[in-house]
């Protein structure tokens, strides 16, 4: 059985990125943690929101690199030293979440409050143009 993709269409001119985009994703294999959601905050705005108590600002890192946003915590593991835990039900460990961000989605800023990280993203909207193709003789 032959694997159709989108490279292999004929209409689909140039969307083998595209392909490797989604197989990406595909790859990514986040574990859930830590939980997220994601908003439109206008109309051409984006809000990541990352549930991470008890990060602060040097905990975190946000990155984008050949479209692809990483988010990555670690806490300071001398907060930890002396303290002796009988439960211990808050999550403190390491994480990385990753988004694939589309052609003209720029990072508009990141915020930190309440124990919730804002990763806001904006849309660029792209000028329409119209362009004639001059047609030569051979």
């Amino acid at each position: 059985m032959t694997k159709l993709t989108f490279a292999a269409h004929p209409f689909l001119l140039g969307f083998d990125q595209l392909e490797r985009l989604v197989e990406r994703t595909a790859k990514s294999g986040n574990d859930g943690y830590p939980p997220f959601n994601i908003e439109q905050s206008s109309e051409h705005g984006f809000r990541i929101t990352l549930a991470v108590a008890g990060f602060g600002e040097g905990d975190i890192a946000i990155t984008v690199e050949d479209r692809q946003l990483m988010i990555r915590g670690r806490q300071a593991e001398e907060a930890d030293e002396g303290r002796i835990f009988l439960h211990r039900g808050i999550a403190a460990r390491a994480f990385q979440r990753s988004f694939v961000l589309a052609e003209g989605v720029e990072v508009a800023g990141a915020r930190l409050e309440n124990g919730l990280l804002h990763v806001d993203l904006v849309r660029a909207v792209p000028e329409k143009v119209v362009q004639t193709i001059r047609i030569t003789r051979g």
